[in-house]
């Protein structure tokens, strides 16, 4: 096989392996939360010794930095509701950073969902896409709750291209 065929070959099969990965659907336990939307699970099932938490990131949400206003409540309440909880984890796909973007369910609850209803996040559009908590968020910016009561509260994206990352 030519050296071009080889690496078209080692593409297909990467692919291949990130698709079988995607939707996997995972029971663990959330031993921490580093933000309104990140957050790390130790898998069920497998001995605790061999169990490392995975870092994982919320998918079709986007919460406040840590260093930007609502950031430590959006962290805060992630945290009320999930820190040491049995969830189920669907993943979607990886991020930058090397993080499951997953959906996050607690008893039948969508985590993504509820964190922008009660104004902790903003909801994730994609071009001309409304999201998937389009309506979650439009609900909680009618009753002002959470971050959506500040008429100047910036989205992490505006502040991260205004200010830059939390240190």
């Amino acid at each position: 096989m030519r050296r071009g065929g080889i690496a078209s070959l080692l593409a297909l099969l990467l692919m291949l392996a990130a698709a079988a990965n995607a939707g996997e659907l995972v029971s663990g336990t959330v031993t921490r939360v580093s933000d309104g939307d990140t957050l790390w699970v130790r898998p069920d099932g497998v001995p605790r010794a061999h169990a490392k938490p995975r870092a994982v990131r919320l998918r079709g949400i986007d919460a406040p930095e840590s260093c930007q206003a609502w950031g430590p409540q959006a962290k805060a309440a992630l945290e009320s509701r999930v820190l040491h909880r049995q969830v189920r984890v669907r993943s979607h796909a990886s991020d930058d950073y090397h993080r499951s973007v997953v959906t996050l369910d607690l008893m039948g609850e969508d985590i993504g969902a509820w964190m922008v209803a009660q104004g902790h996040a903003w909801n994730t559009h994609f071009r001309q896409g409304a999201g998937a908590y389009a309506d979650e968020e439009q609900a909680a910016r009618r009753a002002r709750r959470g971050l959506f009561a500040d008429s100047q509260a910036l989205e992490p994206r505006q502040f991260r291209k205004r200010h830059g990352p939390c240190r």
